[in-house]
């Protein structure tokens, strides 16, 4: 058994596998490899982040809705009010990343969406943590106004409107959300796009 079918058992079987245990050891045949099965990979993400985006039922205790029924009633909420596609996946997966990373949940969930949305709707989704700030935080002894240094940012006041009209108000077990069937082709066209340049854009 040569080295070749060693690493195919290895990885996969019947699958194929680069040459290198060194990046910089790397041919053009094996990151044309890796592209394609990478590519072969992010076609899936969809599925992935709805699965996980799942997961966030029974979350959290000490609201009066778990997580999940948060995100929907926040999509929804921004769905009714007209928003575009992208804004109202946005709004549904702003929140997808509060179980891994509780205390930055906004920044990662922020860059799962990247590639897909408008550099708007990353910095969004990426500060709504902040912005939510403003209806408690001084109950904590914290700085309700902390998004203040923002102000003159182009973005700042879709920002207060997404924490205001969308999310703050989306923890009431008596409204109707839709259900997330109803979005998930929505989350299957935006995760389907060409996706933007991963390099730092203006507003960042």
């Amino acid at each position: 058994m040569d080295d070749v079918t060693s690493r195919n058992d290895m990885a996969k079987p019947g699958g194929p596998v680069v040459s290198f245990t060194a990046m910089a050891d790397g041919t053009r045949e094996d990151y044309e490899l890796l592209d394609h099965l990478e590519e072969e990979f992010a076609a899936g993400t969809a599925d992935r982040v709805l699965a996980h985006l799942r997961e966030l039922s029974g979350s959290l205790s000490g609201y009066q809705v778990d997580r999940l029924e948060h995100s929907l009633q926040t999509a929804t909420r921004a769905h009714r009010d007209g928003a575009e596609e992208e804004m109202v996946v946005a709004a549904l997966l702003h929140d997808v990343d509060d179980l891994m990373a509780p205390h930055s949940h906004g920044e990662l969930s922020a860059l799962l969406l990247r590639p897909y949305v408008t550099e708007r709707t990353y910095w969004i989704v990426k500060h709504h943590g902040l912005f939510q700030y403003y209806y408690y935080a001084h109950h904590l002894g914290g700085d309700r106004n902390a998004r203040d240094k923002y102000r003159d940012h182009p973005w700042y006041q879709d920002a207060v409107d997404f924490c205001h009209r969308w999310d703050q108000c989306a923890f009431d077990p008596d409204y109707e959300s839709l259900p997330l069937e109803f979005f998930e082709p929505m989350v299957r066209r935006v995760f389907a796009r060409e996706p933007y340049s991963l390099a730092p854009r203006e507003g960042s």
